[in-house]
């Protein structure tokens, strides 16, 4: 199909839902199914997002931004994954337990305000990653229009452009969970930790990176294009800030940015479950 095909495909099944529930991130993928969820079906139409410690505060601002930007309605719910014991001890279906937890208190917010349907904005290429937190999208009976109406993550930054969202550009963003390996303990001062070193390295211009919690060491993954900006004087800046921050020490990964890093330790998808 035709991106246009696929396009009103998507507005067709969303416009007969009557009233949806977005489970939004404020990536590209759950901003693109809330801008058209509210062009089809205006009014009728929620947007929540979750306030979690394996958010960051900046995507929680982003999230509220971009709300404004589209004119949807918008919502904070307090998530508790880190009070499960099974969540904290890591395992590599840590993404189901968190999942499970999100689409458990987005089911209380439907059933209070009477949207029979939820939505989140998983397409085509997630279904051929590791993504356990599919399986707690089906069990919820989440909806994912962008795998039906046969979305890839292309074609979603192509409409994303064409509809002149802020956002048709932004790296994929995973938890802060995600930069913690397999069977290390998630704790509040990891995530903390985390959060603050990517927010140093954002604000010293990089854009797609990722920095991994091993321990006392910091992993950093850049874009590709971005690891010829670590210069040594750089790199000098970044050990001195990484350290207060707590890390002993600091590396440049030189494959750089790869999205699901963690997963190449996994011989088997069952192995720390």
């Amino acid at each position: 199909m035709s991106l246009k095909e696929k396009t009103e495909k998507l507005k067709s099944l969303i416009w007969k839902m009557d009233r949806v529930l977005v489970a939004f991130s404020g990536g590209v993928d759950s901003t693109l199914v809330l801008a058209i969820a509210h062009e089809v079906l205006g009014e009728n139409v929620l947007a929540v997002t979750a306030k979690s410690d394996s958010v960051p505060d900046r995507e929680r601002e982003a999230c509220r931004q971009l709300s404004q930007e589209i004119g949807a309605e918008h919502i904070f719910i307090q998530t508790n994954e880190m009070n499960n014991s099974s969540y904290q001890a890591n395992p590599a279906n840590r993404c189901y337990h968190c999942k499970t937890e999100l689409y458990s208190c987005l089911k209380k917010v439907a059933e209070e305000k009477q949207f029979p349907y939820i939505l989140n904005g998983i397409n085509t290429n997630d279904l051929g990653d590791y993504r356990p937190g599919i399986d707690a999208a089906r069990e919820n009976e989440v909806r994912s229009p962008l795998v039906e109406a046969g979305f890839n993550k292309q074609d979603i930054r192509d409409l994303a452009r064409q509809m002149e969202l802020s956002i048709w550009d932004k790296p994929a963003m995973a938890c802060l969970s995600s930069r913690i390996p397999y069977g290390e303990q998630v704790t509040h001062e990891k995530l903390k930790r985390i959060e603050k070193a990517e927010d140093l390295l954002l604000a010293m211009g990089f854009k797609q990176l990722r920095v991994r919690h091993y321990g006392e060491t910091a992993r950093i993954e850049l874009g590709q294009n971005e690891m010829v900006k670590f210069t040594p004087n750089i790199e000098d800046i970044v050990k001195e800030k990484f350290h207060k921050l707590g890390f002993k020490s600091v590396h440049l990964d030189p494959k750089g940015y790869r999205m699901g890093s963690l997963n190449e330790v996994l011989k088997e998808k069952t192995d720390y479950v």
